[in-house]
């Protein structure tokens, strides 16, 4: 990879020869540990996503937040409200979503289905910040940290006293959104609670989308520790547009004829989740302890139509989580330390099929999985010098998996069915990571990283059709990766950049496989992430500041088949290789601010197109966001523009493996306007 000629070029530009400022306070993170950490002293590639760079984004959703940054990619299906949206951290693709673990408060929301996670249900005015991790994090966090790991941390109350804010939206598309935020602090016992509703009718026919959340947060200190509670509850409907279909052989281009409208009229989805977890942290002598248990559980409900063959699927997931951990001070003395950790995780997941709702009581096929995860970790920081630090860390992690399937041919739509034979699963693997910091001087560190991770395969991969189209359970290898990160980076109170250069290569990938009778999700031959990350933010005299973030990614299978397809060498599909984000914050006066962002995505090969040999691509786009917040006391007045000259554009595609030529794509919102108001007290 011929990138070490770039990324010096690019250092020195981004490099001044002098700089007068001083160096930035210490942030302190907790995803590296799990426990409360300075960001410096870590060699670890980190950044994060404050409350004013929240405030300040454009963004309406947290994918497009999160895509804001280098590395990070989003894929949106229907553009309402993320409702069907994947993130991806270094080039993962189609898999993306198993590949990159999202985490809510340290605990991963990432499950072990193809669902996704609902970002929805996070609301904004509940988010306090928003720790990346990339290219690491399998140690601490194990199973789909191929990418790295997004930890979104809530608020929790913190400062003595009653506050509290309601907030206003309505826009484009028939968005309405009302949320409330309020806290209680004695200094001792808290409580914050955040609440939402959201409606819009979507930029698609048949696209509406409602959601509720609800989100607490109890805590109780004491002199050597605390207790805390967080409850969440969030429920949504949504209806499904479908793909605009595209088949040049027939004429057909809905996109360009028709990119508002939708082919599945009929169909609708709905989740409704709950959370709780209970943390017990306390400092015993020397020691940090901390204690946690979680509970979670999820509905999901989806209607197919399937041009007059209905599919109704009704599905329940829960998962409980036992998390202790310890952080002990090691014999170096300082601030050098020793963490260790079990994570248990107990999954139950069950799915009944049926024609309609009203038959789901009596479904053809009844699906239950029970997964458990089992693990031990430590994780060793090591101050060899003040100005050198070394990080190594080990992981195992146990999985067994014990499926059941009945089939009832009695039942109502039940057509040529089967049930699969209850199989049983289990496998082993280990991550670890191995990185060094040195320290050149206040303001400028390098940072070298090795490590592996891994990944098993989920639920909803491995329920497939047989060669024979009965069901069955096809179990697969666990997915590994092994990686190098090389960074470098400065940091000012004004003024910082990173820059980093990745190396990923993926061995039994889990990837599915269109082509191939009797095989739903594959192992595939060795493949490869590799690419540069550039981040930066400096003032541009007194009123502006400005950011940018770059991204070349080169993702590609190195060897092999997939079905009849030679892939050695080709390109792997939803991966564009250029990203580039540019942003402007303009301070107008004391109370009005006008932020402005341009981002581009180049072209990316479309999924089922592993062989790249369909001809087309999805088109690379461009698209620029402004955003105007006026202070009036504790009033804030906000309005946005997104997509400002209106381009259209999607950034997912299918094509079809039996049609050559033809594709399906999945268009996205044109110009959306925003208008806010919003009270704090």
């Amino acid at each position: 990879m011929k990138i070490s000629p770039l990324l010096a070029a690019i250092l020195c530009g981004f490099t001044p020869l002098t700089h007068a400022a001083t160096a930035t306070l210490d942030e302190v993170v907790v995803t590296a540990t799990r426990f409360k950490d300075k960001a410096s002293d870590k060699p670890i590639n980190i950044t994060i996503i404050n409350k004013t760079d929240i405030q300040q984004s454009s963004a309406h959703t947290l994918p497009e937040l999160l895509s804001e940054q280098s590395g990070i990619a989003s894929h949106d299906f229907f553009g309402n409200n993320a409702t069907s949206a994947s993130v991806d951290m270094r080039g993962m693709g189609t898999a993306a979503g198993q590949n990159t673990l999202i985490l809510l408060d340290g605990r991963r929301i990432s499950d072990p289905d193809l669902s996704g996670v609902q970002w929805s249900a996070i609301p904004f005015a509940s988010i306090e910040r928003i720790e990346i991790l990339r290219g690491s994090g399998a140690v601490m966090y194990g199973d789909g940290a191929t990418g790295g790991v997004i930890n979104i941390i809530t608020r929790n109350p913190a400062h003595e006293g009653v506050s509290g804010q309601v907030s206003a939206r309505a826009g484009s598309y028939g968005t309405q959104e009302l949320q409330a935020n309020g806290s209680f602090f004695t200094g001792v016992v808290g409580v914050d609670v955040t609440a939402s509703k959201l409606h819009l009718n979507g930029y698609r026919a048949n696209n509406a989308n409602d959601q509720s959340d609800a989100q607490a947060t109890m805590r109780w200190l004491n002199e050597i520790g605390e207790l805390s509670f967080k409850l969440g509850l969030d429920s949504q409907t949504t209806r499904l547009p479908g793909a605009r279909t595209v088949q040049p052989a027939l004429g057909t281009n809905q996109v360009a004829t028709d990119p508002r409208g939708t082919s599945t009229p009929l169909d609708y989805a709905s989740r409704d989740g709950q959370q709780f977890a209970l943390d017990w942290q306390q400092r015993l002598g020397e020691a940090d302890l901390d204690i946690g248990a979680a509970h979670r559980t999820k509905n999901q409900k989806a209607y197919f139509d399937f041009g007059g063959f209905p599919n109704y699927r009704n599905g329940d997931l829960a998962v409980t989580s036992f998390t202790p951990r310890v952080r002990i001070p090691n014999q170096f003395g300082g601030d050098s330390s020793f963490v260790l950790g079990v994570d248990m995780h107990r999954w139950n997941y069950v799915q009944r099929i049926s024609n309609a709702p009203a038959n789901i009581a009596q479904p053809a096929n009844n699906i239950n999985m029970q997964q458990r995860n089992d693990a031990i970790y430590l994780q060793n920081t090591t101050h060899l010098s003040a100005a050198t630090t070394l990080l190594a860390g080990l992981r195992n992690e146990r999985i067994r998996m014990d499926g059941t399937d009945t089939y009832n041919a009695a039942a109502p739509g039940a057509f040529f069915g089967s049930a699969a034979p209850a199989s049983t699963f289990s496998a082993n693997r280990n991550a670890y990571d191995v990185g060094l910091l040195r320290q050149l001087n206040d303001s400028l560190a390098v940072h070298g990283k090795i490590g592996r991770s891994f990944r098993f395969a989920n639920v909803d991969e491995i329920y497939e059709f047989g060669p024979t189209f009965t069901n069955q359970f096809q179990f697969l290898r666990p997915q590994t990766s092994d990686g190098i990160d090389l960074g470098l980076e400065r940091k000012l109170a004004d003024y910082s950049w990173q820059a980093n250069i990745f190396r990923n290569r993926l061995k039994d990938e889990i990837h599915l496989d269109p082509f191939s009778t009797g095989v739903g999700n594959t192992n595939l031959p060795p493949s490869l992430r590799q690419g540069v990350e550039l981040n930066g933010k400096m003032p541009a005299g007194e009123y502006v500041t400005l950011t940018a973030a770059y991204s070349y990614t080169d993702a590609r299978f190195l060897s092999g088949q997939m079905g009849v397809n030679n892939i050695a060498g080709k390109r792997v599909p939803l991966v564009a290789s250029h990203k580039t984000n540019l942003g402007a914050s303009w301070s107008i006066n004391e109370q009005t601010r006008l932020n402005t962002s341009f981002s581009y995505v180049g072209a990316q090969y479309m999924e089922n197109d592993e062989a790249n040999t369909l001809g087309i691509k999805i088109p690379a786009y461009a698209l620029a966001d402004l955003k105007l917040v006026h202070q009036v006391q504790n009033w804030q007045l906000n309005a946005a523009v997104n997509n400002l000259f209106d381009k259209k554009y999607f950034n997912y595609a299918i094509s079809s493996q039996f049609t050559a030529g033809k594709y399906n794509a999945y268009t996205l919102p044109g110009r959306t306007i925003y208008v806010g108001l919003s009270y704090q007290q």
